[in-house]
């Protein structure tokens, strides 16, 4: 059985997330904390959601494991595991903006093997298998392909944010920032399918969870990208991450990542 089998399934967890959550969005919601000396919100929307998600899964493929950012993990040991974010991009969500999504991906002995990133409030879908990815959406269905882009004098890079890096990282960050056409900052989940959609060139970010990465690996990969850790290793474990659409601005900014 391949991730391919699974299309379907992906499909129906993240209609059942994105009808879990959207009667939340745009209203009065209690936040909690989940941080202390820090702000790391979480709503009665993430948590149903992703329950919603788990449901499924039991249901359906009992065997699975799961890893969910609210939730924890349940055995995590099988041949495939479940990789839930039922919102990534808390804060955009509570404060009414739209860069936020479900993070829905899969893992085969440890590998990401589908990755699917949902949209519902503007209804778009954003998938991959590591050998191809595509949208789905408003703007029309079409395959997705990362752009050519030689140098950072030519990139536009993102971050969610530098305040969210330790002070090393941030001003190791900010030599690459100096060296780029232009530095935005936001997005979470959509900076990266941004990238997969050709739109921009590096997303350079740390404190990175594995439910926050792991869905999207296949979607980058399967646009024709590249996803690392800052010490150009694999980027299922999270930490400090860097995703590029093209090979050489990924060598360039990674040069200085560890210089």
């Amino acid at each position: 059985m391949t991730a391919v089998d699974f299309t379907s399934f992906v499909d129906r967890l993240a209609s059942a997330s994105g009808d879990t959550i959207l009667p939340f969005f745009r209203t009065s919601l209690t936040v909690d904390n989940k941080k202390t000396g820090g702000f790391d919100p979480v709503t009665a929307a993430d948590r149903a959601a992703e329950d919603a998600m788990r449901t499924l899964i039991r249901k359906n493929f009992p065997a699975h494991g799961i890893l969910g950012e609210e939730y924890g993990s349940e055995h995590a040991d099988a041949e495939y595991v479940w990789v839930l974010d039922p919102i990534d991009g808390t804060k955009s969500f509570i404060s009414g903006m739209v860069a936020w999504g479900t993070l829905i991906g899969l893992m085969r002995f440890g590998e990401p093997v589908f990755g699917m990133m949902h949209q519902p409030f503007v209804r778009e879908r954003f998938s991959g298998d590591g050998g191809a990815a595509g949208y789905r959406g408003p703007a029309g269905d079409r395959a997705l392909h990362v752009r050519p882009c030689a140098s950072l004098k030519d990139a536009v890079l993102f971050t969610t944010s530098p305040l969210l890096m330790q002070p090393a990282d941030r001003a190791i960050f900010q030599r690459v920032e100096n060296a780029v056409k232009l530095s935005r900052y936001g997005g979470d989940c959509y900076a990266y399918c941004m990238l997969a959609a050709g739109h921009i060139d590096l997303v350079i970010e740390t404190e990175i969870n594995p439910h926050d990465i792991v869905p999207l690996i296949p979607i980058i990969a399967g646009a024709g990208g590249i996803v690392t850790t800052w010490e150009n290793g694999p980027a299922q474990g999270g930490g400090r991450i860097i995703a590029a659409g093209d090979k050489r601005v990924h060598a360039a900014a990674l040069e200085i990542l560890q210089a």
